[in-house]
């Protein structure tokens, strides 16, 4: 989450009059995020206190792929997932403009993200995110990624000649790892929607209990099994020095699996699934690394964090996944 986007305190009222819930008492921008323009809104209706988050999308977020986005939520919302719904306007619709731009008002959840989980907390997202999996089953909608290992593949290449600039490591790590993945990305695998950016900031705790997934403004139709290696490229390392944690990363697969267990051929395929997760997040921080607007309330992510997840994945093969 991010603020692009700067509205004032009459915009946000006015734009809160559309919906059933209160007078605004207060919002507050959340700079977490680089994609959207987000605020924690405070109203007041009949003397209680409401909280809702406030998201105007920006030009990464094409306007053709909110009706999924949107209606993801409910339908998750619907089956019982700790997913927040869209709040609707006094029309019933779950989306409106602000400045021209398309914005949401979704429900706000308790809890709190964690930047260190412990092994109970990692098992509790793994069974999360096959739930999310196996709740998803029955949603009618589809929608192609616009980040495929292509697409990335081309935004990596597209800075090769200002990678140096970022860390003087970044152009050895990703020489001919776009080739190679390309090459061997795998084919037929079980498929579904896929969240594709559970990271920690994404997901909601009180204590060890999931109270919370949220922005899922990248999910698509996609490879079970990538979106699993996602998670475990976000979750299994220290979020300070990004050493591995086995132990992390073990309960994770245990805990998606006790749910969903894997295929032999989804089994085999997370190391390059991983380099592929790995490399997407490179691709897009050194886009924002380079286009990040400097009066935006936003803060830059390094691409060489994932850029060593990617080395270790390709180095450790399999051995990365063991539960």
């Amino acid at each position: 989450m991010a603020v692009y986007t700067h509205l004032t305190a009459g915009e946000i009222a006015r734009f809160l009059a559309r919906f059933d819930v209160g007078a605004l008492r207060s919002a507050k921008g959340i700079a977490e995020g680089v994609s959207n323009s987000n605020w924690l809104i405070e109203t007041e209706r009949d003397g209680a206190a409401r909280r809702f988050i406030l998201t105007v999308f920006e030009a990464r977020t094409e306007a053709a792929d909110l009706p999924f986005f949107l209606s993801l939520l409910d339908h998750l919302a619907g089956k019982g997932q700790p997913v927040p719904r869209t709040i609707h306007t006094r029309d019933d619709t779950n989306m409106t403009l602000v400045r021209g731009k398309p914005a949401a008002l979704i429900e706000f959840l308790p809890g709190v993200s964690i930047d260190d989980p412990d092994e109970e907390q990692a098992h509790a997202v793994g069974v999360a995110l096959a739930d999310l999996h196996l709740a998803t089953r029955d949603f009618a909608q589809t929608r192609r990624t616009s980040l495929g290992i292509p697409t990335c593949v081309g935004m990596v290449r597209d800075h090769a000649e200002r990678l140096g600039e970022v860390d003087p490591a970044l152009p050895d790590i990703l020489r001919d790892c776009g080739a190679s993945l390309l090459e061997s990305w795998p084919e037929g695998l079980p498929d579904g929607t896929i969240h594709a950016d559970l990271f920690p900031d994404n997901v909601l705790f009180v204590g060890e209990q999931v109270t919370g997934l949220i922005d899922f403004y990248f999910a698509c139709t996609g490879l079970l099994a990538f979106d699993l290696a996602v998670t475990h490229a976000a979750w299994s390392f220290a979020a300070t020095g990004n050493d591995f944690r086995p132990s992390i990363g073990g309960a994770l697969m245990a805990g998606y699996e006790s749910r969903r267990p894997l295929t032999r051929e989804e089994r085999r395929a997370l190391p390059i699934l991983a380099q592929g997760a790995c490399l997407r997040f490179v691709a897009t921080r050194v886009e924002d690394w380079f286009a990040t607007q400097a009066d935006g309330l936003v803060r830059r992510k390094n691409p060489m964090q994932f850029a060593q997840r990617l080395a270790f994945y390709r180095d450790r093969g399999e051995a990365a996944f063991q539960s």
